[in-house]
C-alpha cells in the first residue's frame, strides 16, 4: 500500500505554523516584562505598606517612626538629666559646676513641659523612668565626691549631650510634623546651652569625648511607656541660683 502524501498545509513546520509560533515567542518576550514588573511592583508595595504603617497622619502633619522616637527621647533626658542637675547643685565643688547643674533644671523643667504637651496633642506615649544606661549613670553621680564628681558630671553629661545634638539635628531637617519640628528647635537650643555649661567647667576632656562619640553606643531598651494622661511631670526641688560663670558668658580666646 502506497503511502498518504501529506496534505497541503498541515503541520507545525509549514509557513503559517512558523508565523503562528514567531507571534507567540514575541508575545511572550512582550509579556514576561510586564508580568516581572507587576511582581516587583507587588512586592515594593508591600514595603511602602510597611512604612506608611509606621508613619501616622496627624492634624500637624505626618508623624515618622523617628519623630515618635524623638519625642520619647526627649522626655527620657529630662527624667534623668534634671536630677544629675539637682546632684551638680547640691555637690559642685564650684561655681561653674553647680552652674550648669542649674542649666540643667532649668533647661530639662521647660523641655519636658513642651514634650509632654506635644506627646498629649500627638497621642504618643511617655516613658516614666529613665533607661538602663541613664540609671547607671546617676548611680555613678550619687557615689561620687569632690573633685570626682565634678569631673564625672563634666564627661558623662557632655557625652550624652553630644550624642543627642545629630539626633535634634537630623529630626528637624527629616520631619514633616509641625509640632515635631517647633519641639525639636526647642530641643536644639537646650541641648547647644547645655554642651556650652558643660564645657565651661574646665573639666570636659574632648580627647576621650572624641573616642566615645566615635564608638557605636550600644542600643538601651526603653522603658514602658504610659498613655500621655497618665505621665508625671518632672519637677525640680526649690535651690538656689548661680550666676553664669565668665568662661560660659564670655569666652575667652585660646594663646597661640
Amino acid at each position: 500500500m502506497r503511502p498518504r502524501p501529506p496534505i497541503k498545509g498541515r503541520g507545525i513546520f509549514n509557513g503559517t505554523g512558523l508565523v503562528i509560533a514567531a507571534l507567540a515567542t514575541t508575545a511572550a518576550a512582550l509579556l514576561y516584562p510586564l508580568w516581572s514588573y507587576a511582581d516587583r511592583q507587588e512586592t515594593a508595595g508591600a514595603g511602602a505598606d510597611v512604612l506608611s504603617a509606621r508613619t501616622v497622619t496627624t492634624p500637624y502633619g505626618p508623624l515618622s517612626a523617628q519623630d515618635q522616637d524623638f519625642i520619647t527621647k526627649v522626655r527620657l533626658a529630662g527624667l534623668w538629666e534634671l536630677p544629675a542637675g539637682q546632684l551638680a547643685e547640691r555637690k559642685g565643688t564650684t561655681a561653674a559646676v553647680r552652674t550648669a547643674g542649674q542649666h540643667l533644671v532649668d533647661g530639662h523643667t521647660s523641655l519636658d513641659a513642651h514634650v509632654r504637651t506635644v506627646a498629649t496633642q500627638l497621642g504618643v506615649p511617655l516613658p516614666n523612668e529613665p533607661n538602663t544606661q541613664q540609671k547607671q549613670w546617676l548611680t555613678t553621680l550619687e557615689a561620687a565626691q569632690g573633685e570626682d564628681f565634678d569631673r564625672k558630671f563634666a564627661a558623662i553629661l557632655r557625652l550624652a549631650h553630644g550624642r543627642v545634638f545629630t539626633l535634634v539635628a537630623q529630626v528637624r531637617s527629616d520631619t514633616q510634623n509641625s509640632l515635631v519640628r517647633d519641639l525639636a528647635d526647642d530641643a536644639n537650643a537646650t541641648v547647644l546651652d547645655h554642651i556650652k555649661v558643660m564645657e565651661a567647667t574646665g573639666y570636659v576632656d574632648f580627647t576621650a569625648l572624641a573616642k566615645e562619640l566615635a564608638a557605636s553606643p550600644t542600643p538601651v531598651p526603653t522603658p514602658p511607656a504610659v498613655a500621655p494622661s497618665a505621665v508625671v511631670p518632672v519637677t525640680p526641688s526649690p535651690g538656689e541660683s548661680y550666676s553664669l560663670p565668665p568662661a560660659a558668658a564670655s569666652p575667652q580666646p585660646s594663646s597661640p
